[in-house]
């Protein structure tokens, strides 16, 4: 079993905390706020992140939060490409995409390697 005890200590969780809170800043603001279904959606998408790590290691075992981890990969991906149509329709500036998605690209890598460490120990433990 994984050797965190709570959710708020694992890293990709606080950064996904960070992404959360930087997705609702940006999409209260000018036509981004206006789009309710693109608005909606990124912020659906941004909080599953950090809402699949924290249910992953509620699961109480490491086959099941390596699962969530890779659904929480996913939600990353879903963001991503949400930012893109954000950047093409000039709700965000350039700056505020390369931010953004730059955090997204460290949540990405830290729930990856969280989960291939979690498979190669449950495969040694075999």
């Amino acid at each position: 079993m994984a050797a965190f005890k709570r959710f708020e200590d694992i890293q990709a969780c606080q950064k996904a905390r960070q992404v959360t809170c930087r997705v609702y800043k940006i999409t209260e603001e000018g036509n981004f706020a206006k789009d309710y279904g693109l608005r909606d959606q990124i912020r659906r998408a941004s909080v599953s992140i950090m809402a699949n790590i924290a249910e992953g290691l509620g699961r109480r075992s490491d086959k099941e939060f390596a699962n969530f981890l890779n659904m929480s990969h996913g939600s990353v991906a879903e963001v991503q490409s949400h930012l893109y149509i954000a950047l093409d329709l000039n709700y965000i500036d350039q700056n505020s995409f390369n931010e953004l998605y730059t955090l997204l690209d460290e949540v990405s890598r830290m729930t990856l390697a969280l989960g291939k460490h979690l498979n190669i120990s449950r495969r040694d433990s075999l």
